[in-house]
């Protein structure tokens, strides 16, 4: 698939997080035919009805959202649950007439963290995709130690079978969204 436009959103906000470290290297390693871009949410307030006018950080979201063809999610686990960071960049998508950016929008999802590796995490945010009508990628799940050595000082990703795991995963979101177009 040609032309394939990717848009990887980390619920992290840290410069140095494993989780957008993910990203990178999922960037980095784009197949022949994919583009992936990154998200900043960094200045995306949280989602307010009561506001008369989206604010610029959000207004860039949505757009970068509305010009990709599948998402890329990096999932870190804040207490058992996905960070707030993501649920909010979602909850703003999901507020547009007909929930027209996030229907049908093929995405995949991957996390670093503690213990299960954001396990817990990844099925909560499967929950929400459900509901938002995203048609996830199943596998490969990557769920990924951010503190067994598999990332460097700066967050980068530098564990071999991680790596492979990524570039699957990549290969077949890139499968799925052409299988999701015809």
């Amino acid at each position: 698939m040609n032309g394939l436009k990717v848009l990887g959103i980390c619920g992290s906000l840290r410069e140095k997080s494993t989780n957008l470290g993910l990203l990178r290297y999922a960037r980095e390693k784009a197949p022949a035919g994919m583009e992936i871009s990154l998200a900043n949410l960094a200045d995306v307030p949280f989602y307010n009805a009561d506001r008369s006018e989206k604010p610029p950080a959000v207004k860039t979201l949505l757009a970068q959202i509305a010009s990709a063809d599948a998402l890329l999610l990096a999932c870190p686990e804040y207490n058992y649950s996905f960070a707030p960071a993501l649920k909010n960049a979602l909850d703003w998508a999901s507020r547009e007439p007909d929930n027209q950016l996030l229907a049908g929008k093929p995405a995949a999802i991957l996390g670093a963290g503690g213990g299960l590796g954001t396990a817990r995490a990844q099925y909560h945010l499967r929950q929400v995709c459900v509901f938002l009508d995203l048609r996830l990628l199943n596998k490969p799940e990557i769920f990924c130690n951010a503190f067994d050595g598999s990332f460097d000082e700066r967050g980068g990703l530098v564990n071999e079978k991680i790596q492979q795991l990524v570039v699957a995963q990549l290969a077949e979101l890139q499968e799925w969204t052409a299988l999701l177009r015809r």
